[in-house]
C-alpha cells in the first residue's frame, strides 16, 4: 500500500515537473488567431491559403480547370462574408479555421449523407468511406465533399486531401458576441438581468448552439475557397463551374442499365439483351461484373478466355444491337502472373488490398500504365461498344483498405491517397475516352470535391429506400451524381417502387450481380416497370437538356427544394454578410422545407416526390408557383402541402406552370444514335406561356466542345381566341437538332 502511494506521489511530482517545464518553455501560449488574406481567383470566387498547403489537394487530384468565361456570365457579387470574423490558427502540425454562423443561418452540403439534409448542430468527420448504417458517423461516406452552402447565399470549400473535422454550430466561444442564455438546470429558468424580475422558464440543453463553423485539418495547411451568390443556387453554380462545369454524358447514358450476375458468360449477355427486347423493355447499357476478367479481387483487367472467348466479337454484336458494355473493376492489381502486375510493381504502395497492388495514382507513370493497359485490352477491341466502367472499392471499409501507416512511392500520405483515390481513377478513365473522342458514363463508389465534370455516378451497397433518396437529394448540394439501386425483391410492389425511383435519378439501373431475379420476375409488376423505363427514355430530350445546363451553367441535375425556394438577399452587413444579430434571414427557406429530404426538382420543371415501397400515399410539399399533375395536367396546388395516393404504375410527379417538357415520341427501346431523327413531342403544361431554349448535339462525341451544338427556341403561346399554339425555331449560327419536326401537346386542365 505504501509503495502504491509512493508511486502515485512520484507520478504527481513528475507531472508537475513536466507542467513547470512546459510553462517555462512558453508552451502555455495559446495559438494566435489571424485573419486570412483573400484573393479573387475567378469571377465571384475568392481563395485564401492557410498555413502551408500541400501539393496534393482534392482539386489538384481532379485536375480542375475552371470555366472562367461561364463564371463571368453569373451575376456580379461581392465577397459575401465579414472577413474580420474569419480566423485561422496554426496548432502544431494542424490548422484550425473558424467562420461565422448567424443564429438564423441554415447550412447544407458537407458531402453525400444518408440521414439528414440540414447540417446545423452536427459534427462531421469528412473521410472517404463506405457508409455504415449500423454505426453511422456523419461525414464518413462515399463522397465527403468538404463544401458547405449557406442559406445566406454563399458556399465555402476546404480544399484539403486530409481528413477534416467540421463542427457546424458547436462549441460556444468565450469571445463570442452572442451566446446562448444561461439556464439553471435545476429550476429550468433564466435569471433576468433586472433584479426583482421573475425568472423566465426555459429548457436546459446539453449541446448549445454557437456562432461558428469550425474546421480542423490534419495538415500543415490548405486552401479555402469562398463562392459568392447572390443566392445559394448561384453559389453552387460557381462551385460547379469552377470545377469545369458539370458532366455531359452521352445520350445512351441516360437510357437504362442492367448488370448481370458475377459469372455471366458472353452467351448470357446476348440472352439478357434479347429478353429485354422481348419484354418491351428499353435497354442501352449492360454491365459485366468481376467474371469478365480472368482474375478478380485483385483484378487482372484481362478478359476471361472461358466465359468470353471472343470479346471483340461480343462487343461488335452489342454495337449492332445498340447496347453499350459497362465493365466492373477495382484498381488493385493482381495476380502476380498477370500482364499488368509487373508493370505496376514499381509504383505500388507498401500494403496490399486482397493481395493486389495498390498503385500510387498520384504518379503520372502509374496513371499512364493503367490507361495503356485498358486501351490495349479493352477499348481498342471496339471503341464505341465499350461505354464505360464501374469503379468499385475506392471508398472503404477501413478493415480491407490500406492502413494509415502505409507508404507510397510519391511520398504522399496514406490518408491523402484515401481521400483522392476515386478522383484519380476517374480522371484516368475520362482522359482515355476523351482521347478516343467518345463520351462515357460510368459508376464509382468513392469520390470527392472537384468531381463535377467527371461522368460517373456514385453508388453503394446499402439498400434502405429512404436513405437512398436522402443521398440523391444531398448529391445536389455536392456537385456529384448519385443513384439508388434495385437488386431484386421478393415483393413485386417493392421492386416496382424502386425501379420508379431509379428512373427519376441521374442513372437508371438494375444491379443483378448477385440475384437470379430479372425485371420480369414478377408478372404483376411488369407493366408498371415497363411504363417507368419507357418514361425514362421518353424524357431523354428533357434530361439531356438538364445535363447541358449542369455542364454549361453549373445548375445541378438534382435540385433540392432548399436551393430552389430561397429568396434574394435584401439586407446585408459588412462585406455583404447579413448582420449576426439579424432577426430575419433573407435567404431562409420556409420552415416546412428545411429538412425535406424525399423530394427534389429534376431539372427546371419536374418535381419528383418518390413513394416508398411500403406506402400507399404521401404528403407532397409544393414550392411557390402553380404545379400540375404530370399525367393528367390537373392543377395540384400552389405553395402548399397536398396528400396523394397514386396508382401503382405512377408516382407523384408534378410540372411547373408554363413548362415545356420535350419528349421522344412513341415507345423507343434505346436512345437514338447520331444521324437518327426520332420525332419530338413538346408537352406544355398550365396556363402561363412557355419558353425554352433547347440544347442538343450529336450525343456521343466531344464535338460539342468544338462548337457543334444546336439551340432551338421553343415557345408556347395562347391566341386571342384562347387556343394554344407552339413554335420551334433553330437559333442562327448553331447546328440543326437531332429530331424530326416536333408535335405540340397542350396539357391544360
Amino acid at each position: 500500500m505504501h509503495i502504491v502511494l509512493l508511486n502515485r506521489a512520484v507520478a504527481r511530482l513528475g507531472a508537475a515537473a513536466l507542467l513547470l517545464s512546459a510553462l517555462a518553455s512558453g508552451a502555455q501560449s495559446a495559438p494566435q488567431a489571424v485573419n486570412p488574406s483573400w484573393q479573387q481567383v475567378a469571377p465571384g470566387v475568392w481563395k485564401a491559403s492557410l498555413g502551408q498547403p500541400e501539393d496534393l489537394s482534392l482539386l489538384s487530384a481532379a485536375g480542375v480547370q475552371p470555366a472562367l468565361t461561364r463564371l463571368a456570365s453569373l451575376p456580379a457579387a461581392a465577397f459575401p462574408l465579414d472577413a474580420a470574423e474569419i480566423e485561422v490558427r496554426q496548432m502544431d502540425w494542424k490548422v484550425a479555421l473558424r467562420l461565422p454562423l448567424a443564429a438564423n443561418e441554415d447550412i447544407y452540403g458537407l458531402g453525400v449523407d444518408f440521414s439528414t439534409v440540414r447540417r446545423n448542430g452536427q459534427i462531421f468527420e469528412l473521410h472517404v468511406d463506405h457508409w455504415n448504417r449500423r454505426a453511422p458517423t456523419p461525414g464518413r461516406t462515399h463522397a465527403p465533399v468538404p463544401l458547405y452552402i449557406s442559406s445566406r447565399g454563399f458556399a465555402v470549400l476546404f480544399d484539403s486531401a486530409r481528413y477534416l473535422k467540421v463542427s457546424v454550430g458547436h462549441g460556444v466561444r468565450l469571445a463570442a458576441k452572442q451566446k446562448p442564455p444561461v439556464v439553471d438546470r435545476t429550476t429550468r429558468t433564466i435569471r433576468p438581468a433586472t433584479p426583482g424580475t421573475a425568472p423566465i422558464p426555459a429548457p436546459w440543453i446539453s449541446a448549445l448552439p454557437s456562432d461558428s463553423i469550425e474546421v480542423l485539418a490534419n495538415a500543415p495547411g490548405f486552401d479555402v475557397y469562398v463562392f459568392a451568390g447572390p443566392s445559394p443556387m448561384d453559389a453552387l453554380r460557381r462551385y460547379n463551374l469552377f470545377c469545369g462545369g458539370g458532366s455531359l454524358p452521352p445520350k445512351w447514358g441516360l437510357g437504362f442499365l442492367t448488370r448481370l450476375p458475377t459469372k455471366a458468360t458472353a452467351a448470357d449477355v446476348l440472352a439478357d439483351v434479347a429478353a429485354f427486347r422481348e419484354h418491351g423493355l428499353p435497354l442501352d447499357m449492360i454491365g459485366l461484373e468481376p467474371g469478365w476478367m480472368s482474375h478478380a479481387y485483385p483484378c487482372s483487367l484481362e478478359w476471361d478466355p472461358t466465359r468470353f472467348p471472343d470479346p471483340a466479337g461480343l462487343l461488335g454484336e452489342l454495337d449492332r444491337l445498340g447496347v453499350r458494355a459497362n465493365l466492373w473493376f477495382n484498381p488493385y492489381i493482381g495476380p502476380p502472373h498477370g500482364k499488368l502486375y509487373g508493370r505496376m510493381l514499381p509504383f505500388a504502395g507498401s500494403h496490399l488490398v486482397w493481395n493486389g497492388l495498390v498503385p500510387d495514382y498520384t504518379l503520372p507513370e502509374a496513371r499512364a500504365t493503367l490507361a495503356g493497359h485498358l486501351r490495349d485490352e479493352v477499348l481498342r477491341l471496339h471503341p464505341r461498344a465499350v461505354g464505360g466502367f464501374k469503379v468499385d472499392e475506392v471508398d472503404g471499409y477501413d478493415r480491407y483498405l490500406w492502413p494509415e501507416t502505409a507508404t507510397f512511392p510519391s511520398g504522399h500520405h496514406a490518408e491523402q491517397l484515401r481521400q483522392t483515390y476515386g478522383l484519380l481513377v476517374q480522371r484516368v478513365l475520362l482522359e482515355e475516352f476523351r482521347a478516343l473522342d467518345r463520351r462515357t458514363f460510368g459508376q464509382v463508389r468513392g469520390t470527392n470535391a472537384g468531381a463535377s465534370s467527371f461522368p460517373f455516378v456514385i453508388y453503394n451497397d446499402n439498400y434502405d429506400f429512404g436513405e437512398y433518396i436522402t443521398a440523391v437529394v444531398n448529391s445536389g448540394f455536392a456537385g456529384v451524381l448519385w443513384s439508388p439501386e434495385v437488386r431484386g425483391s421478393d415483393n413485386p410492389e417493392d421492386m416496382l417502387r424502386r425501379i420508379q425511383a431509379v428512373c427519376l435519378s441521374p442513372l437508371a439501373l438494375y444491379n443483378g450481380w448477385a440475384s437470379p431475379q430479372k425485371l420480369w420476375t414478377h408478372p404483376s409488376a411488369l407493366p408498371g416497370i415497363r411504363a417507368a423505363l419507357r418514361l425514362r427514355l421518353q424524357l431523354l430530350p428533357y434530361l439531356y437538356h438538364t445535363f447541358a445546363q449542369y455542364h454549361l451553367d453549373g445548375l445541378p441535375v438534382i435540385r433540392p427544394l432548399q436551393l430552389v425556394t430561397s429568396a434574394a438577399a435584401t439586407t446585408a452587413g459588412p462585406g455583404g454578410q447579413p448582420a449576426l444579430d439579424a432577426t430575419t434571414n433573407p435567404y431562409e427557406a420556409p420552415a416546412a422545407l428545411k429538412e425535406i429530404k424525399d423530394q427534389y426538382l429534376l431539372g427546371d420543371s419536374l418535381l419528383v416526390a418518390l413513394l416508398a415501397p411500403d406506402a400507399a400515399s404521401r404528403p407532397v410539399v409544393l414550392p411557390p408557383g402553380r404545379w400540375y399533375d404530370f399525367y393528367t395536367g390537373r392543377l395540384a396546388g400552389e405553395d402548399t402541402t397536398i396528400y396523394v395516393t397514386p396508382p401503382a404504375d405512377q408516382l407523384p410527379l408534378f410540372v411547373r406552370d408554363g413548362a415545356i417538357i420535350p419528349r421522344l415520341a412513341g415507345e423507343p427501346l434505346r436512345a437514338p444514335r447520331t444521324g437518327e431523327l426520332p420525332r419530338l413531342e413538346l408537352w406544355h403544361y398550365g396556363e402561363k406561356p412557355g419558353a425554352l431554349r433547347l440544347y442538343d448535339d450529336d450525343g456521343e462525341t466531344f464535338a460539342y466542345e468544338r462548337g457543334n451544338v444546336s439551340w432551338t427556341d421553343l415557345r408556347a403561346e395562347r391566341s386571342p381566341d384562347g387556343t394554344w399554339h407552339g413554335t420551334a425555331i433553330t437559333v442562327a449560327g448553331t447546328q440543326t437538332w437531332s429530331y424530326s419536326d416536333p408535335r405540340w401537346f397542350f396539357i391544360t386542365p
